[in-house]
């Protein structure tokens, strides 16, 4: 695969793994009291998919995170408000790009992700959830909002959903060995 090719699958990978979470946070969350105000979860499983795609394929799934981040708020959060929703996709494509340089700069991050052990994973994931609602906050006070109140609410949510995303991959990612030698020692079937 051309690199431009892999490229443009991480993009559109990535945009589309943030939508299908963004779903699933919606039809689980928002109907069960989980939501603080529109766009403001207790438990937000995007963030993490944010910080997931980013630590993953780099600028290409930074890229990927706004164009679903723009889809998100142009059609869903800020219909009305388009200067909004541009903020609102740069801030969150921004964020956990921020966070990936800074683990590059801290930890000497590798493409394969070998040197991010649990410890270094839950500092990133911390560090995250402070930089996205400090970017959206600081828009918001710029515009004039004090919405201060929502700072809180997006830090927690955030590192709530980055937490269960991360470790649920992590999990799956320990059954994945156990799976294919199970699959292996199979008998053919007949």
């Amino acid at each position: 695969m051309s690199s431009l090719r892999l490229q443009a699958a991480m993009v559109v990978g990535s945009a589309i793994l943030f939508l299908l979470v963004f779903v699933a946070n919606e039809w689980l969350f928002n109907s069960t009291g989980f939501e603080f105000t529109r766009g403001m979860n207790w438990i937000y499983l995007p963030a993490g998919m944010r910080l997931l795609c980013t630590l993953l394929f780099a600028g290409a799934g930074a890229v990927g995170i706004l164009i679903a981040s723009w889809i998100t708020c142009i059609f869903y959060f800020f219909p009305d408000d388009p200067m909004r929703s541009f903020a609102g996709g740069i801030a969150s494509a921004a964020a956990p790009y921020l966070v990936y340089k800074l683990a590059q700069q801290m930890y000497g991050l590798q493409a394969s992700l070998v040197n991010l052990n649990a410890k270094r994973l839950l500092f990133l994931s911390l560090a995250y959830s402070v930089a996205n609602p400090a970017l959206h906050h600081l828009w918001l006070l710029l515009r004039g909002e004090a919405v201060m109140s929502g700072f809180f609410v997006m830090v927690l949510g955030d590192f709530l959903g980055t937490l269960v995303v991360l470790y649920a991959v992590k999990l799956a990612l320990a059954f994945l060995p156990a799976l294919a030698r199970h699959e292996k020692n199979r008998p053919p079937s007949a």
